[in-house]
């Protein structure tokens, strides 16, 4: 799964807005820490997480493997936060960061 810049784009514009969900601390990715970003996914489609320790590479390698291992796709990240995106089967439009307005 692979999203276009223009999808991209869009996503950024509508992360702009959000605080993240999931903070990433120095303690790595345990398993409770994925199954929240995997609900959080599953709820919200698209999603903030933020690092609160390590360097660009373990952040870097951190973020990839929660895109691997939850099969989403980073849309962005900058400093200590990334987006992250999922599509979901049946989004809930009270929840789903795409599907709500501003």
């Amino acid at each position: 799964m692979s999203i276009s810049n223009g999808d991209k784009k869009h996503y950024r514009r509508l992360g702009h807005k959000l605080k993240p969900v999931v903070t990433i601390a120095s303690k790595g990715l345990s398993d409770t820490v994925v199954a929240e970003i995997d609900r959080a996914l599953s709820d919200h489609e698209l999603i903030k997480i933020k690092f609160a320790a390590g360097d660009r590479e373990s952040r870097r390698a951190i973020s990839d493997e929660i895109c691997r291992s939850l099969k989403c796709e980073l849309a962005q990240s900058i400093g200590h936060v990334s987006l992250v995106f999922r599509k979901s089967s049946t989004p809930d439009p009270k929840l789903s960061n795409l599907l709500r307005r501003p």
